[in-house]
């Protein structure tokens, strides 16, 4: 029996809790089959294989000498290049190639703008219920995470008077998710452009995760025009991922977009943390940006025919109520008053089969919520599951 580390190790992140997918994923060994296979619906994970032309190119990155070597610590130039005219083209702003840097992976974008943004006993607001990543490298950066309330009668869409009046002399920006994790809410863009003038008035940044900007329901190209401001280089940082757009999360390609001063002081970080991102994806997505274009808006549709299967399924159950849902996600009030998020998600896996996200995962006040990832699985699976939920109890 183990009783932990033998000697002391650092208490901001010996005082944050485990990941906490995995915990979740160890209940499913106690299912037994009798509601039929396993869904999954824990993880933000593409339901669908990358596009055979982009395997195929990254496998002869990947085979090649040029792809084992170090790249330039804020990512290959002709990435930087097309993802900046990608960016331009999208927003109708102009986003140069040196405002950009490529991380491993948004989680480390985030991690590296908190790092460089603020600093131990500061203040960063998160909008809650959060992305439990978020939370987590706060804490272990001794960055409070000072929730932003994001209510169900609002859309899950944070209030600009409720940002105003969190922020003091230690808040050093501001976080926004949208197309959120985990609520999938969309923020409108009138809400994004007020927050973007409130940091601006106060001095501070807006950091803005458009990790699923690319799944925005249809019609809806952009989710805000921040970047047609010819000041937004001193307000805005924006966070993106590649992973769930090209199918690819396993190669830990994401971004940041900042002023260029901005990108100069964050390579100082991301060469300590990375020193380069990996160079297999980074050499195949110049092509995947303008080549995959009409892939992308084929999954950009059938995850929204999976949101919307998923609504349909539930409409019979009047008693778990869809409170929000929108690109990967839905965000789920269960139907048992005063019982903790987890001991029902906790039933739903072992006896129906099905792995859900307690809402306490997500900070505080969510004991009555479930987060589910409506992207992991096709429209014939998502649709089995009202006999799955129904007459479940506790």
């Amino acid at each position: 029996m183990t009783s932990g580390p033998a000697h002391p190790i650092n208490p901001l992140v010996a005082d944050v809790g485990s990941p906490p997918i995995p915990e979740a994923q160890a209940w499913t060994r106690r299912y037994d089959g009798s509601y039929g296979p396993l869904i999954n619906l824990s993880q933000a994970v593409p339901g669908n294989a990358p596009h055979a032309e982009l395997l195929e190119r990254m496998a002869a990155i990947a085979g090649s000498p040029a792809g084992s070597q170090y790249g330039p610590i804020n990512g290959d130039a002709s990435l930087k290049e097309a993802y900046a005219a990608d960016l331009s083209r999208v927003y109708e702003g102009r986003i140069e190639p040196e405002d950009t840097a490529v991380t491993a992976g948004c989680n480390m974008a985030f991690f590296a703008a908190m790092m460089l943004l603020a600093h131990r006993g500061e203040r960063v607001l998160l909008p809650t219920p959060w992305y439990f990543n978020h939370q987590m490298s706060l804490d272990m950066l001794g960055i409070e995470p000072r929730p932003l309330p994001c209510r169900a009668e609002n859309g899950f869409v944070p209030r600009i008077e409720d940002a105003e009046a969190l922020i003091d002399e230690k808040v050093r920006a501001v976080v926004l998710v949208t197309p959120n994790n985990p609520t999938g809410a969309v923020y409108p863009a009138h809400v994004i452009d007020s927050f973007a003038q409130l940091c601006a008035k106060r001095g501070i940044y807006l950091v803005i995760d458009e990790t699923y900007r690319d799944f925005l329901p249809q019609g809806m190209n952009r989710a805000h025009g921040l970047f047609t401001r010819e000041d937004w280089r001193s307000t805005v940082i924006q966070l993106y991922s590649f992973s769930k757009s090209y199918a690819i999360p396993g190669h830990r390609t994401g971004a940041i977009t900042a002023d260029v001063e901005l990108i100069e002081q964050i390579a100082k970080i991301l060469d300590c943390i990375q020193i380069c991102a990996p160079r297999t994806a980074q050499g195949a997505l110049p092509w995947a940006i303008d080549g995959l274009r009409d892939w992308r808006e084929s999954n950009r549709a059938e995850i929204n025919r999976r949101a919307q299967v998923f609504q349909d399924a539930l409409a019979p159950l009047p008693d778990w109520t869809i409170e929000s849902v929108g690109a990967y996600f839905a965000y789920l009030r269960h139907p048992f008053l005063g019982r903790q998020a987890q001991q029902v998600a906790e039933k739903l896996a072992t006896e129906r089969g099905v792995l859900c996200l307690p809402g306490s995962y997500f900070g505080p006040g969510q004991e009555g919520h479930l987060r589910v990832a409506i992207a992991n699985v096709g429209t014939d699976v998502l649709s089995t599951l009202t006999e799955r939920f129904r007459g479940l109890s506790l």
